[in-house]
């Protein structure tokens, strides 16, 4: 009887993780018996998860189609303005509230991903884990509740700015800054810090895609 629920969330985290990893790109078309084919699972919970998308954004009209977003220059410079500014504050409030565990993990994450540099998506992915960690370790459910949100619209973006020339072992050095202030418990660093670090992955980002319209 309650066999519904968990379907319905499989389709919506099995198409959103193919968008995170690009298997289905801004303006790609979604349809619903292709992804159920796709999915092995039947059409119900998908076309629930493909409403649920819409509504959240990740997905728009094309006629009687749905596709996957895209972020216009002026929607991702907005996405930049309200992530750096909640980012900060979870380091903000990680340098307050952040266990002497929680301190020991952003350590280790920060040693460990220094090995991916030369891998964009892995690095990706270990980046998201990194600033999870710090959302969780500012102890503020509703600013990770934000910051979910921000991180769900994250995936229209068609490349990291992680995959640019030489970002990856530059990030990790904002990384291991990030950290450090957090260890110290200095808040205004570690608010400093992470918002800058935000501010040039926008840099590079903006670098890239102005290189990519180049004719």
């Amino acid at each position: 009887m309650s066999q519904g629920k968990p379907q319905i969330k499989d389709a919506y985290t099995l198409i959103l993780e193919a968008i995170d990893v690009g298997t289905f790109r801004p303006g790609d078309r979604l349809v619903e018996s292709d992804l159920a084919d796709r999915f092995g699972v039947s059409r119900t919970p998908i076309r629930e998860a493909l409403q649920r998308l819409e509504t959240q954004s990740l997905l728009a009209r094309d006629g009687r189609s749905l596709i996957v977003a895209s972020l216009d220059h002026n929607q991702m410079a907005e996405l930049y303005v309200v992530r750096a500014e909640l980012e900060g504050l979870a380091a903000r409030l990680a340098a307050r509230h952040a266990t002497t565990e929680e301190i020991r993990v952003l350590r280790d994450q920060v040693d460990e991903d220094r090995a991916l540099v030369n891998d964009p998506p892995a690095l990706s992915r270990a980046n998201r884990r990194f600033h999870k960690q710090i959302h969780l370790a500012s102890h503020n459910r509703y600013l990770v509740q934000q910051l979910d949100l921000v991180h769900r619209s994250m995936v229209l973006m068609a490349t990291t700015s992680l995959a640019a020339e030489g970002r990856g072992e530059v990030a990790m050095n904002e990384h291991e800054a990030i950290v450090e202030a957090i260890a110290k418990r200095d808040e205004e660093a570690a608010y400093r810090a992470l918002k800058d670090h935000i501010s040039v992955a926008f840099v590079t980002r903006l670098k890239a895609d102005a290189r990519s319209n180049e004719t």
